[in-house]
């Protein structure tokens, strides 16, 4: 029988996660049902007649803060990621974002997405390509940073990445998320070794890390290696295909799907919770966690379903138009646009598709007496 890695100083930076115990600690074992961790939602930037809708995207957060309150859940606005379409924003517009966000909600926390800039031509990795919007969100308080992966970031082996973090945070004067991504977003893009995990989480100046993840269960392993290892560094869910996960492990969600979904991904953590818990809201009487937050994991889960879903490329990246047209729908935006330069759109007949992905949770949500 193989023998499984569970100390890390026995890893090398090339070892695999299936060599490890953390590879292999289901779902099950993870379970949590005492804590309700905070929902990071990457808001939408939406456009009208070509031009930022300022009125609409307020109004975006105002609802999914509102619901967020409801249900006693902490929620961190992500502003500049790829839903807020950072790589078709040029530094101006990154920073009005910034400023029009703060004006509106001088007292929340956010997160802002940072990248590469001016690397299109690069041979390597450069760590000052990072500088120029870490300046400007660095301008704020009371936020995080996202270290978003870029490509020459991403090409680096393990050892010279976790330098190049390193160095990146050197700069950081707020604290940092960083950022992995499978091959299913982007075709040169590799999830994070279980060395370079640990290394990381090690960094004073990093307080959590998002793998955006589809078909392998990274976040799991995340989870497993964080909780076994007693880690100072939350991982944060970047799976839209598997919301449910982080709600049942007690772990944050860092998704776009929380700007369609807000209202259910709400009210299925606070019903995820037993009645001992501090942050419960609304009790069942039974001392027990409400069982029917299985079907509300399947109403929303069956909405982003259809946001998500991959084109003939098998690339989801056009989910930013269809929450357009489920934000539309839902009277919080005036009009369905994508950012004039975006090139991932979905075809005609979107707005009925998006109808149709509605329904079951508008009835599932009125019958739960959901609200928003």
């Amino acid at each position: 029988m193989k023998t499984l890695i569970s100390d890390p100083k026995e890893l090398s930076p090339d070892t695999p996660w299936l060599d490890t115990t953390w590879a292999w600690t289901g779902e099950e074992a993870l379970v949590n049902h005492t804590t309700k961790a905070r929902l990071c939602a990457a808001a939408l930037l939406p456009f009208r007649a070509a031009k930022p809708d300022w009125e609409g995207f307020s109004a975006s957060i105002r609802w999914m803060q509102a619901t967020a309150d409801h249900y006693g859940v902490e929620l961190v606005v992500v502003l500049n990621a790829d839903t807020g379409y950072i790589f078709d924003l040029d530094d101006a517009m990154y920073a009005e974002v910034l400023h029009r966000f703060r004006a509106d909600f001088p007292k929340a926390k956010f997160i802002a997405g940072v990248t590469a800039r001016g690397a299109d031509n690069d041979t390597e990795f450069k760590a000052e390509r990072y500088r120029a919007l870490l300046d400007i969100v660095q301008e704020h308080d009371n936020c995080e940073v996202m270290l978003m992966t870029s490509r020459w970031l991403n090409a680096l082996g393990p050892e010279r990445r976790r330098d190049a973090y390193y160095e990146i945070a050197e700069w950081l004067i707020r604290p940092g998320i960083v950022h992995a991504l499978e091959p299913s977003f982007v075709p040169w893009a590799t999830p994070y070794e279980p060395w370079l995990l640990w290394q990381l989480a090690l960094h004073p100046k990093f307080v959590g890390g998002k793998i955006s993840t589809l078909d392998e269960p990274h976040f799991l392993y995340w989870a497993a290696m964080c909780r076994d290892l007693a880690l100072d560094f939350a991982p944060h869910s970047g799976d839209d295909f598997g919301i449910a996960t982080a709600i049942k492990t007690g772990l944050p969600l860092l998704i776009g799907a929380a700007v369609s979904g807000a209202p259910l991904i709400c009210a299925a953590k606070d019903m995820w919770l037993t009645d001992d818990s501090p942050g419960k809201k609304f009790k069942t009487g039974t001392g027990r966690f409400d069982t029917r937050v299985y079907k509300v994991f399947e109403a929303f889960q069956s909405l982003e379903d259809q946001v998500f879903r991959l084109d003939s490329k098998m690339s989801a990246a056009a989910y930013k138009h269809s929450t357009a047209h489920v934000l539309h729908l839902l009277g919080l935006l005036a009009s369905p646009e994508a950012h004039p330069s975006c090139r991932d759109l979905r075809g005609g007949g979107e707005a009925e598709r998006m109808t149709d992905a509605l329904r079951r949770p508008r009835r599932l949500a009125e019958r739960l007496h959901i609200k928003f």
